[in-house]
């Protein structure tokens, strides 16, 4: 399953479990998805599904946009995603429908993808954890610096990509393998538990786990490969032949 969910991260706050544990989780507000188009393979070439959360002054929304989710009977949203469809997948959806919280489960592991806080201008130490210089034996107004960055005549330059000091923050990041521990579907709220990207009001995507996703298929392909049991060794295929 590669369906997503579009929603906004709104802060953070804990559950307690049934044993009296509190859990730190993200609340995400993941609103109705509203489906504004589902491409297929013979007319657009790719199958996928495209959905718009949130809402827009019609003042603001150009004609072009405007007919397209006409078409779809839905109203225009603030944003606009689109989620590709593995075979066999989402042959249920169509345009003018929605995609809720409730398409995921407490418990399940999900990644979650969004735009990490800016911070701004920052050196090399605090960009790309270096280590600095020393801090007596006569280093002066040189503690953080970052140190030479070119060779000798040959080749004279600066490669690209050399770790200096620059902008920090504001790339789009995946959190991987973050758990679910609670679903209000009364009021659209997902809490994770885990470091969730962005800022607070920040839009952020919800995934199913990938990584899950790869498991679940090679033990299909390879269900024979069974864990051996703490302790113990697996058995060796090549002996079970030659017994």
């Amino acid at each position: 399953m590669t369906i997503g969910l579009v929603g906004r991260k709104c802060g953070m706050t804990r559950v307690f479990t049934d044993a009296g544990v509190t859990v730190p989780v993200t609340v995400v507000e993941a609103l109705p998805n509203r489906i504004s188009q589902v491409k297929t393979q013979d007319n657009d070439g790719y199958r996928a599904v495209q959905v718009t959360v949130g809402s827009r002054r019609p003042s603001r929304v150009p004609k072009a946009l405007a007919g397209h989710f006409a078409k779809a009977n839905v109203a225009a949203g603030s944003s606009s995603r689109e989620f590709r469809l593995a075979k066999g997948e989402g042959e249920a959806l169509a345009a003018g429908g929605e995609l809720k919280v409730d398409m995921f489960k407490p418990g399940q592991v999900v990644d979650v993808t969004g735009v990490t806080i800016g911070k701004g201008f920052a050196g090399t130490m605090k960009r790309h954890n270096f280590a600095g210089g020393m801090k007596t034996h006569g280093n002066s107004v040189s503690h953080r610096a970052p140190g030479s960055i070119g060779q000798r005549q040959t080749p004279g330059r600066v490669f690209k990509g050399k770790r200096m000091s620059g902008h920090m923050g504001v790339r789009t990041r995946t959190i991987e393998n973050l758990k679910i521990v609670e679903i209000d579907a009364a009021r659209n709220l997902l809490l994770i538990s885990g470091a969730v990207p962005g800022a607070e009001g920040g839009e952020v995507v919800v995934r199913p786990s990938v990584k899950l996703i790869g498991q679940a298929r090679r033990q299909k392909l390879a269900p024979n490969k069974a864990q051996a049991a703490p302790g113990t060794k697996p058995p060796n295929p090549a002996k079970a032949a030659k017994k």
